[in-house]
């Protein structure tokens, strides 16, 4: 008995500020031609949205600008990867930055600091390692293929949101949300 290898599909991106939007793009066109059903391509794009914003945001350890005009012949690569794995679809983004993510409590009035919490939120559950082969870090998070509220039995989701066993302990863990309203906060936070 055969099994086929599961679908993956790896992009590798400029760490450019055109990269997120590029990024989500490519994901929905990716996990559409994969049949996956366009809420949980919706939710997935989110993450992308976070975990490639993180990567082309934060700046790289050990990196010092001589100039502002330094930073033109600094673009460096990131590369993230769709994959369907048993009954989720997981994101992974590399970065060459070895900082672990930090799940973080942020104010109402912040602009910004959300990412991971989105990303903790948003997925059934998510980690980081340190790359292999290579400086940095691999950022994952796995989204159930059967959008919640499709799934039978009251549309719970299987697993709730949870940290990664990786993250601080003594921090609260995210509370089941509605990913319309995670969307909406997202859209008008970006807008503002």
């Amino acid at each position: 008995m055969s099994h086929s290898p599961h679908p993956r599909n790896r992009l590798t991106l400029a760490d450019t500020p055109n990269a997120v939007g590029l990024a989500r793009l490519h994901t929905a066109d990716v996990l559409s031609r994969w049949g996956v059903h366009s809420d949980t391509i919706e939710t997935v794009q989110l993450l992308v949205s976070e975990l490639a914003t993180n990567a082309v945001r934060y700046p790289k350890q050990d990196e010092a600008q001589a100039s502002p005009f330094s930073s033109w012949n600094r673009a460096q690569t990131f590369e993230f990867m769709l994959e369907i794995v048993g009954d989720v679809v997981r994101v992974s983004v590399w970065d060459r930055d070895t900082r672990p993510p930090v799940l973080k409590e942020v104010g109402v009035e912040a602009t910004g600091g959300r990412g991971i919490f989105i990303v903790a939120a948003l997925s059934r559950r998510w980690g980081h390692h340190p790359a292999r082969g290579t400086a940095g870090k691999v950022v994952w998070a796995e989204v159930g293929l059967t959008p919640t509220g499709h799934a039978s039995g009251g549309g719970k989701p299987s697993h709730p949101p949870s940290r990664s066993s990786t993250s601080t302990l003594g921090m609260p863990r995210a509370a089941e949300v509605d990913t319309n309203i995670i969307g909406r906060v997202l859209v008008g936070i970006r807008n503002a």
